[in-house]
């Protein structure tokens, strides 16, 4: 089993410069522990999101680690000229040394997108159709496309990635995508209630198989949750309790602001023991997380477990304790 790490790089309390500089330093923590992945969301003009512009951030990433991967979670391709993010996207490769991990999707929320005047009834077309430029632009030398939304004609592309090919990473939800991400071969991270995940990972293995792909070859098929880990149940209980409010607020505040229907209002209760009764989080001793998780791959059939030490007003002090916790006492039981 491999640990990978998801951050909003949400607003933490903490001045602009100090909360970047903190989550940097936890970040270092993740690359010394052995996780295998850092994944960073997007999101605009909310304090759900600190990394607007996630390439700036990543940049500092590769040069604060030495073997942690990392990439958005995701770029939200239609915001995105094609011609530039092919060039960020190999820059962050080559600057890391095949480290990058390209993570894609169209946006959940039409309020954000829609401040960049992109129609998010149309937002699912015009990604799939960025997704196609820009795979051409990373394999391609010239680049020639002519679609509804993006047209190119014999345009030089004078940069590829360091990786041949370049791993695909996809937010995965809805269960109508699963095709498209299989037949893309893109490794997926879920955060939905088990039995959805189950759901999702078994129909993704039956698309593999029904393109001819070995099952040794199969992507990495992931779940993110949210954890808090302690000494004593109770001082981690505390900590979240104290913590989780202030994303959970930020998430759904854009939102409520425009009067749109928050979708994840159900799957994510304002208060943490709601949330840890549905199953979607663990705050807890390091056996009580160590047992929370094997039940949680046995569950889901995921093959890659994604862990949310940071979010809210947990200081940094309380997350690193999470996570030298974690590599110490629950890592070593999934090796």
């Amino acid at each position: 089993m491999r640990f990978g790490v998801f951050d909003h790089l949400d607003d933490s309390g903490q001045p602009l410069k100090q909360h970047f500089e903190e989550r940097l330093q936890l970040i270092e923590a993740y690359d010394r522990a052995g996780f295998y992945g850092y994944h960073l969301a997007e999101h605009h003009n909310t304090p759900l999101g600190y990394a607007p512009s996630p390439g700036v951030f990543l940049a500092a990433v590769a040069q604060r680690t030495r073997q942690l991967r990392f990439g958005p979670m995701v770029y939200l391709l239609p915001l995105y000229h094609p011609l530039r993010l092919i060039d960020e996207i190999c820059m962050l490769d080559q600057m890391s040394g095949g480290r990058f991990l390209y993570g894609v999707g169209r946006g959940i929320s039409p309020v954000e997108v829609g401040f960049y005047g992109i129609d998010f009834s149309t937002g699912a077309k015009q990604f799939r159709e960025a997704f196609e430029v820009i795979r051409r632009g990373l394999t391609e030398d010239r680049l020639t496309f002519h679609g509804e939304f993006y047209d190119f004609d014999n345009v030089p592309i004078v940069m590829k990635p360091f990786q041949q090919p370049l791993p695909v990473w996809y937010g995965l939800g809805n269960p109508t995508s699963v095709a498209w991400a299989a037949v893309n071969a893109a490794n997926t991270v879920t955060r939905r209630p088990p039995e959805q995940v189950r759901a999702i990972t078994d129909s993704y293995r039956a698309e593999w198989k029904k393109l001819g792909r070995a099952e040794a070859d199969l992507p990495m098929l992931g779940v993110n949750r949210h954890l808090i880990i302690a000494e004593t149940e109770a001082e981690a209980l505390d900590t979240a309790r104290r913590g989780y409010p202030a994303w959970r607020h930020h998430m759904g505040l854009l939102w409520h602001e425009y009067n749109v229907p928050f979708p994840l209002e159900a799957a994510l209760p304002e208060d943490w023991s709601e949330l840890q009764q549905h199953g979607d989080a663990i705050a807890g001793t390091p056996a009580q997380v160590r047992d929370y998780i094997a039940r949680e791959i046995k569950a889901t059939g995921v093959n890659y477990y994604v862990c949310d030490f940071a979010f809210g007003t947990i200081s940094r002090d309380e997350a690193m304790r999470s996570i030298e916790l974690f590599t110490n006492e629950v890592m070593p039981a999934f090796a």
